[in-house]
């Protein structure tokens, strides 16, 4: 139980800057990829009544984002729909919770993980542009895994009750 707990605080407990200057001007990329991430580039394959793939039930994909990562072969081949969710998910639902600051290394991770996909199984062969944007929003959940939210989020409001 100790241990839970210890693991708890770890992922939750943000490091906070010297100034709070600090924090403010590691919250910015933070909410704006947020923002990026919800709004465009995750709401598009979940299907959001903001998106540009209306239409879609609550726990469905477009149906375009199965057959793209089917593609990519192996692994994601013998499980399209899965992996696609898992996709959306982490980019709507991960960017989200970076833009709030709550469970924010959890999200980063997700967001990390999904990226370095997107890099190395779908934007690779297109060159440096098509690459920038997973690139940018990989370095961002990289440093918010480290740091956490810091003291603009729920993260740092839920640690110092702990």
């Amino acid at each position: 139980m100790k241990t839970i707990l210890k693991l708890s605080k770890f992922l939750i407990t943000p490091i906070n800057q010297k100034h709070w200057f600090g924090d403010f001007l590691f919250a910015i990329p933070r909410i704006i990829c947020g923002l990026l991430l919800t709004l465009s580039f995750g709401s598009d394959k979940f299907g959001m009544p903001w998106s540009s793939t209306p239409n879609l039930g609550l726990f469905e994909v477009a149906a375009w984002f199965p057959k793209d990562v089917a593609e990519y072969g192996g692994l994601f081949a013998l499980f399209p729909v899965f992996f696609a969710w898992m996709g959306a998910f982490s980019e709507a639902v991960g960017g989200l919770l970076l833009v709030l600051g709550f469970k924010t290394r959890i999200a980063s991770f997700l967001i990390m993980c999904t990226m370095l996909v997107a890099i190395f199984m779908q934007k690779w062969g297109g060159g440096m542009w098509g690459m920038l944007p997973a690139m940018g929003f990989l370095w961002v959940s990289m440093f918010t895994m480290y740091l956490g939210s810091g003291r603009f989020g729920i993260d740092n409001l839920i640690s110092k009750k702990l």
